[in-house]
């Protein structure tokens, strides 16, 4: 099977424990799981509808805070925002206008009808919502759609060690909403067929690009 990515061929693990099929490309360095364990929208919100997420809470807060502290000094200061995939809370948007900059928030599951097709942001967030993507190649390119010439795109879901066995015991891959996982490189690539400025990565779970 090719690479969702970059379209090279993949190598094929199992994991023994789940016996999922895994497949790795070795060149974007991205990895999926086979598209048969892959999940309906609605088993995908039921499991969505478990998480804690209080908006009181002052951990909750500070882990956007910690995005914003890396994302927004390398964005330099955007007017706008979209929030894409903001799920049932909208705390990143009410954050971000706290900064100063007029933030939209779109979830396909909570808050379906937000998107405007006809507008474009100067920044985009996106926090722990690209490992749950069937298309995310598909939706890397929409998101470019929505920017602004110059724009930004901030990304958050967590690099995944790019070795199998240590992949096998990775905590990440073993929630069954997480269906694709990524590196800084993978994201370097996308940069590389979209024409995109890799802005910079924070080593683990972060990623800013630039549109051209």
């Amino acid at each position: 099977m090719n690479c969702h990515i970059c379209n090279k061929p993949t190598e094929l693990f199992i994991d023994e424990k789940s016996g999922i099929k895994y497949h790795h490309c070795k060149f974007c360095e991205y990895i999926f799981k086979s598209p048969e364990v892959y999940q309906s929208i609605e088993v995908q919100k039921a499991r969505y509808d478990l998480h804690e997420n209080d908006e009181n809470h002052p951990g909750y807060a500070a882990y956007f805070q910690r995005f914003l502290d890396f994302v927004l000094p390398r964005a330099g200061h955007p007017a706008s925002a979209l929030d894409f995939g903001c799920g049932s809370s909208a705390l990143l948007a009410k954050m971000l206008k706290r900064n100063g900059i007029a933030c939209d928030y779109y979830d396909p599951i909570y808050h379906p009808g937000n998107l405007d097709n006809s507008k474009k942001y100067e920044l985009i967030v996106s926090t722990e919502v690209f490992e749950h993507l069937h298309q995310p190649k598909e939706v890397f390119e929409t998101l470019l759609k929505h920017l602004e010439t110059g724009g930004y795109l901030a990304i958050q879901t967590q690099f995944h060690p790019n070795e199998t066995e240590a992949f096998k015991k990775w905590y990440y891959h073993q929630d069954p909403t997480h269906i694709v996982f990524f590196r800084a490189k993978t994201f370097k690539v996308l940069c590389g067929i979209y024409g995109c400025e890799f802005v910079g990565d924070n080593g683990k779970n972060m990623v800013v690009i630039k549109k051209p």
